[in-house]
Parts: structure tokens; C-alpha cells; sequence
């Protein structure tokens, strides 16, 4: 068989030495360019990133210390690729390190020295800012922050509704009207002041270490559950500050929550508006005594609604919280330092 030439034979002859050379460094500098624009087309398979990504806590949020050392995030959660670790000679090798307020000492020295390039560090708090103090020495600290905001790089709420199919309502048997549990009563909060003003026209059944009846974990929701309504009481009134008072203590327990937060539009970013009452929606407590001690079955009954398409998730595992810094990591600026972090909880 002839050999083919590369190049299209002119009608004249041979093409040039000149020509040929200048076609072979085209070909060269198309190829070249190709691998530039395309470093992985040319081996048909883009590398794989094998490696997981390390999260160090730095300390834990909590006092019970629970073992990480598997790859708990997979195993729990499902969420794979995300290794957590509470080794700090590993902290040249962590992608992002947690630092829990509530462990942070007042000044660096305990923190690390040096943070290597490209790592990022996370700011953690689930309390509100009446009850968040010493911010004001962490500027230009932290690159996200993880709170119960909704506005956070990170956002962790202490519940939330997740759909399902049951279509169905239950409602536990009712013994009593109202209960509230308490551990820390200061006479300076708004709650106190409510409750004061309410227990006027209706009485309420405190539990809690408060009163002096202290609850037993597995002892809150059956306890609860047996009164139509609950006091969700925030002890501070914040922007998106809504508790387990909300989630645990009134909704998984089957009881109607009287909330006492921030406005009912915050509330209704999170719930359904007809799933709770509000104390802002009357002019006055004797108006929320009467509206609940009157209230009939049918009406009651409206408030379970939400049962029908959905179901609590409640968030009490500082793992699985942590675990989620792995699925929005991709998603997060890696530009971003909090220059007055103070300022920023405390708008």
C-alpha cells in the first residue's frame, strides 16, 4: 500500500521543507493548547479525589466526648467522605477545624499557632447572643460560622419538620391545660415577666429543676404530652433563637406550643402558622388565658394539622451536626474572614 501523506499534495508537487515544518509546529502548538484547555480529555478519565476531608474539632461542644475514631459520618448519616477527628497532631492536615464557643478560653493561647494555607476555621454556637459573651477578641479569626441562624455558613437548627406519608393525627389523651418546664427562672427575662401575668387568669404545671421538680430524660414527653398546651418560652427573644422548647417540648411531644420568641413571621419560616400560638397575636394575656381555657375540640384539633404531612427531626447529636460541614463544604466561599464577629450575632 502507498504511503499517504499527512499533508494534501499541491497540484504543483511536493509541499516544501519549509511548509512541512510549518505545519508540523501548528499541529504541535494545536495539540499542546488542546492538553492545556483539556488537561484531562487527553486521558479520557479525570482524577478522582480519594482523599475525605478532614474536619478537626478542636474541643468538644459537649462534656460527654464520644468515640470518632470510625467513620461515623458514613455509618450514621450517610454521608460519606468525611472524617471527623479530634487529634490535633493532625492539624496540618485538616481541611477545617471547629472551634465551640462554649470551649474557647478568653484570649489565643490555646489555639494553634499557625493555621496552614488553605485550611478554614469555624465558629460554633448554639446560644443566643444575650447568653454569648467575649466576642469581641475573635476579629478576623474565623472564615464561617455555625449557628442556629439561618443566615450562617453553616446552619444547624435545633429541629425541623421533615415530610412523610403517614396522613394521620395523634393526639395524646389530655389530663391538665397548661405546663412549662424550667430550669433557669430570672425574674429579668420576659419570660418570667409573662408567665407572672398569665398564671393571673390560668394555672400552669411547672416542671423542672426551677420548681423543684426536676424531669428524668425519658420522664419530659410523656410529661408533657398530657397538657393541651405548652409554654415554649425562649429565655431570649433573637432572630431565628427557637429551641427544643419549640421542637422537643411541645411538637414531638403532641402538645400545642405557646410560643415567646421572635414575631410570628420569623416563627412561620419554620413551622406551619397553624401549628402554634402565638403571645404577640393578643392585645393581652387575659386574652390568651381565655383563648385557651375556652377553646373547644374542633378547634383543637386544627392545630395537629401539620401531622398529616410531616414529622419532627430533632437535632441532638453534636456528630451528626459536625458531619454537616462535609456536605455543604463544596458550597462555601473560601474568601470569607468575619472581621467583627460580634457585631455580626449581635444584628
Amino acid at each position: 500500500m502507498p504511503w499517504a501523506s499527512p499533508l494534501p499534495r499541491p497540484p504543483w508537487g511536493r509541499p516544501s521543507v519549509k511548509a512541512v515544518v510549518t505545519a508540523s509546529v501548528f499541529v504541535t502548538i494545536l495539540w499542546n493548547l488542546r492538553c492545556f484547555l483539556n488537561p484531562f480529555e487527553v486521558s479520557r478519565e479525570a482524577p478522582k479525589h480519594t482523599e475525605p476531608l478532614v474536619v478537626l474539632v478542636w474541643e468538644w461542644p459537649s462534656k460527654q466526648v464520644p468515640n470518632i475514631s470510625r467513620d461515623i459520618c458514613s455509618e450514621l448519616y450517610g454521608i460519606a467522605g468525611c472524617q471527623l477527628t479530634m487529634e490535633r497532631q493532625l492539624l496540618s492536615q485538616a481541611h477545617v477545624v471547629v472551634f465551640p464557643h462554649t470551649r474557647l478560653r478568653s484570649g489565643r493561647d490555646r489555639l494553634p499557632k499557625e493555621r496552614p494555607p488553605g485550611q478554614n476555621w469555624v465558629w460554633v454556637s448554639l446560644e443566643s447572643p444575650s447568653n454569648t459573651k467575649a466576642l469581641a477578641g475573635w476579629n478576623q479569626t474565623f472564615n464561617w460560622v455555625m449557628t442556629y441562624r439561618r443566615d450562617s455558613d453553616i446552619f444547624i437548627p435545633y429541629g425541623k419538620l421533615v415530610p412523610n406519608r403517614s396522613a394521620t393525627v395523634n393526639i395524646p389523651t389530655k389530663t391538665n391545660l397548661v405546663s412549662w418546664v424550667i430550669s433557669n427562672y430570672r425574674r429579668t427575662q420576659k419570660r418570667a415577666e409573662v408567665y407572672k401575668n398569665l398564671s393571673k387568669y390560668l394555672h400552669v404545671n411547672i416542671y423542672g429543676k426551677a420548681n423543684k421538680k426536676p424531669l428524668c430524660k425519658d420522664c419530659l414527653l410523656p410529661t408533657t404530652s398530657k397538657s393541651k398546651f405548652y409554654l415554649a418560652f425562649e429565655n431570649s427573644i433573637h432572630q431565628d433563637y427557637i429551641t427544643e422548647k419549640l421542637w422537643r417540648n411541645s411538637l414531638m411531644a403532641g402538645t400545642v406550643p405557646v410560643v415567646l420568641g421572635p414575631p410570628r413571621a420569623n416563627y412561620e419560616q419554620f413551622v406551619p402558622a397553624d401549628s402554634f400560638i402565638h403571645v404577640d397575636d393578643f392585645g393581652s394575656l387575659a386574652e390568651l388565658a381565655t383563648f385557651l381555657k375556652t377553646m373547644n375540640s374542633s378547634r383543637y384539633r386544627q392545630f395537629f394539622a401539620w401531622q398529616k404531612r410531616y414529622s419532627v427531626k430533632l437535632y441532638t447529636d453534636w456528630r451528626e451536626r459536625i458531619c454537616t460541614i462535609c456536605t455543604v463544604y463544596p458550597s462555601l466561599r473560601r474568601d470569607r474572614v468575619y472581621p467583627d464577629l460580634e457585631s455580626w450575632f449581635n444584628t
